[in-house]
């Protein structure tokens, strides 16, 4: 699966050409060329590399997953490597597309590992960019990044709001524990997986600002500016999303812990009322002679010391808020 264009002087000038014809459309003057490919191998790729110029390393990187979001610098083309990001809320699931660039003077190459990343999200973020068109690979590549950058701020955002939900259900009356603690491992998880992704964007971007690369032009720099802040944010609330992650669990644990001393002070303080009657009873019962033996009124008053006591330790309890 391949898409291409091809831009001169700023408008579309075809799209959906043979892959063989970048060359073609390269030896214009003021053309700047886009090619797709989804989940190429090596060997798709070699035609390719060898009309732009593509470093052996770069290739191999290109095909190979599970690369760290970075930049590398060969002679003629830099190599770019980005995950877009999207969360899922029915399954609670964040999901990751690995994408490779290859960035040369006039030509952007993408190449997809999988087909999770809506490729024609791009296209029509282009389309709707058509002032910045006439930057050439500048503009391809802010639209590409300015996409993936605002998919980071979405799960973000999205991952959020599940967190805020955490912190609702801890200080819940009844709080479910078992569903907590699962709501809260998935969170987590969610998380480590975005902020491997996220974190290391704004200095990947950052680097594509530089003067050297010649990317970011008067026309695009503020573009690109832009892009590098967002990116920035979505790593800082990552970031932070990891710290109130964390109380949340510390906060859960604390109130687990309350509970738990709240409860056996209860239990000690009915403890020490039921105890009353029971010494007054046990020292009724005793196999020895004592006043008021074998007679209604030492009923009477065994009953009345039992009551008296009880109720003045639980009144004294729970005024000391044992109760």
């Amino acid at each position: 699966m391949t898409k291409t264009r091809a831009y001169r002087d700023g408008a579309l000038l075809k799209e959906d050409f043979p892959m063989a014809d970048v060359s073609d459309f390269l030896a214009e003057p003021d053309t700047a060329v886009w090619a797709d490919l989804c989940e190429p191998s090596e060997a798709d790729l070699a035609e390719l590399a060898g009309e732009l110029g593509l470093h052996r390393l770069a290739v191999e990187d290109a095909v190979q997953e599970h690369q760290r979001p970075k930049l590398d610098r060969y002679d003629g083309h830099a190599f770019l490597t980005v995950y877009a990001v999207r969360f899922d809320a029915a399954s609670e699931r964040t999901t990751t597309s690995e994408l490779a660039v290859f960035i040369t003077p006039r030509a952007l190459v993408t190449v997809r590992k999988d087909d999770g990343f809506d490729i024609g999200a791009v296209t029509r973020r282009w389309d709707q960019a058509t002032d910045l068109a006439k930057s050439g690979v500048p503009f391809l590549l802010h639209g590409l990044l300015d996409l993936i950058v605002d998919g980071h701020f979405d799960a973000v955002q999205a991952l959020d709001d599940e967190v805020e939900k955490l912190e609702d259900m801890v200080f819940d009356e009844r709080p479910d524990t078992a569903e907590l603690q699962q709501r809260s491992f998935r969170s987590r998880k969610n998380l480590t997986a975005l902020r491997r992704v996220v974190a290391p964007v704004p200095e990947v971007v950052g680097s594509l600002m530089r003067p050297d690369l010649k990317l970011a032009d008067g026309t695009t720099r503020p573009y690109f500016e832009d892009v590098h802040d967002h990116a920035r944010q979505a790593a800082e609330h990552a970031e932070a999303l990891r710290e109130r992650l964390t109380t949340v669990r510390e906060t859960q644990l604390n109130l687990q812990s309350d509970r738990l001393n709240l409860i056996m002070k209860k239990v000690t303080g009915w403890a020490a009322v039921i105890a009353v009657p029971t010494a007054v009873t046990g020292f009724y019962g005793q196999n020895v002679a004592y006043p008021g033996n074998g007679t209604t009124i030492g009923f009477w008053v065994s009953t009345v010391v039992m009551l008296v006591l009880s109720v003045g330790l639980y009144v004294l309890f729970k005024k000391r808020d044992w109760l």
